[in-house]
Order: structure tokens, then sequence, then C-alpha cells
């Protein structure tokens, strides 16, 4: 069964040693894999534990790494098929997207 989030609890950053974005969840950690440069991210994977999945993890993080994204003036290349779908759910970040 999963656990109840409290989404004002979760810990969401950038760790550019890993490259990766993290939600620090309680005891869980959810991830999203990333390979930038200088002009470009390309967010690769969305990985999230069973115990938490389901219930806006992965949203709360897509939504973090294209602010992030943005913040930096990075273009997108939306690899991951979650972040790709946030992308195509919230057309505010589809200018982000590199074509």
């Amino acid at each position: 069964m999963n656990q109840e989030i409290d989404f004002e609890s979760i810990i969401l950053t950038n760790n550019p040693d890993e490259s990766r974005i993290e939600a620090n969840v309680g005891e869980h950690l959810a991830i999203i894999n990333y390979s930038r440069n200088d002009e470009q991210i390309a967010f690769i994977h969305t990985a999230v534990p069973q115990e938490i999945s389901g219930q806006g993890v992965a949203s709360n993080m897509a939504k973090f790494s294209l602010d992030f994204a943005r913040a930096e003036g990075l273009r997108v290349i939306p690899i991951c098929p979650f972040v790709s779908g946030y992308i195509k759910r919230h057309p505010e970040y589809q200018d982000l997207v590199s074509r």
C-alpha cells in the first residue's frame, strides 16, 4: 500500500554531481536522470519507488526540472516518456523543447 504524501515535505533538488533531479520523500528517493551541456538538457529517465508511486511525485519532479531548465536558459530534449507526456499536458513548457 502506498503511503500518503505530504507534498510540503518533499525536498526537490538538482544534484549536478549525479546528473539528476532528486525528490526526497521521507526515506525514499525519486529521480529524473539528465544529461546537459551549456545549451541543452536531456531528461533521460524518471524513477519513483513503488511505495510512493502514483501520487504525483514524478509530476512534481517534472515541473521542478522544467522550471530549472527555464531558469538556466536551457533547451529541453524530453527523452523520458514521462517528461515528454508532462510537457504535452502542460503547454506552458512546450517552448522549451529543442526542435
